[in-house]
């Protein structure tokens, strides 16, 4: 079936009132232009709305993608950045509606970086700047932006990306450890909490996410460390095991 077809069948469905996802017209005329099989081969189910694995990254379901940038509300000629570039979807459909040659996106998996500057291209938006960086750090070289989008799960905001904001800049992430929700940060302080999301937690520098075990080796020896300084220190050790030794 001709691409074109399935995407208006995809976003029609995303404005249907059972999804209600999709409410502004400027993304909806946007995720009706960006061919989504530049990103997502047709095998996989390119307008299928489902999430799948790509080098260890999660690729987006439309839907969410449609929530996400719904909230972010990105206009002609804001200056955006995307954290988390993944295969590089997100970013075409943020660059119909800002203009490519104001997005920026960033990954911290270099396969990634690689793969999404070669989607953008083949979809014809080249124009977009894609790097490899540890997203908590952002891309201070072109800040300050009007709208910041994270892909990844965090408890808080991180800093960095807080002080790349316009004064009147916006950031939307998923917010939360267990229980995630949509969050939109605004002067540093989260503004709205929209519907819930799970989404993977944010790599930092060191770890890559298209390896067997997204290298957290380094994030759960910090937890460790951590229990082992609040836990009890050696003289109450043995004193319990003095006290056992009584006892029997």
């Amino acid at each position: 079936m001709d691409p074109a077809v399935l995407r208006d069948d995809m976003v029609d469905s995303l404005e249907h009132e059972s999804k209600g996802c999709l409410r502004s017209e400027a993304l909806s005329v946007a995720m009706r232009e960006v061919p989504r099989e530049a990103f997502v081969a047709e095998d996989r189910g390119a307008y299928a709305d489902r999430p799948f694995e790509r080098l260890g990254t999660r690729v987006l379901a439309p839907s969410t993608v449609a929530r996400l940038l719904e909230a972010l509300e990105v206009r002609e000629g804001d200056s955006t950045l995307v954290v988390g570039a993944g295969v590089g979807y997100t970013a075409a459909v943020v660059a119909e509606l800002a203009g490519a040659e104001h997005v920026h996106a960033i990954d911290i998996t270099r396969r990634l970086v690689i793969e999404a500057r070669g989607n953008l291209a083949e979809a014809g938006y080249g124009g977009v700047l894609v790097d490899r960086r540890d997203g908590a750090d952002g891309l201070p070289e072109y800040a300050p932006f009007d709208r910041i989008l994270l892909e990844a799960a965090a408890v808080s905001p991180p800093a960095a990306l807080v002080d790349q904001l316009a004064e009147d800049g916006r950031l939307v992430m998923p917010h939360g450890a267990g229980e995630q929700h949509i969050a939109v940060v605004e002067g540093g302080e989260v503004t709205e909490r929209l519907g819930g999301v799970a989404f993977q937690p944010m790599l930092v520098e060191g770890e890559q996410a298209d390896t067997v075990e997204r290298n957290r080796t380094r994030r759960e020896d910090r937890e460790f460390a951590r229990r082992n300084a609040e836990g009890r220190t050696g003289w109450e050790q043995e004193w319990i095991d003095w006290d056992d030794a009584v006892r029997r």
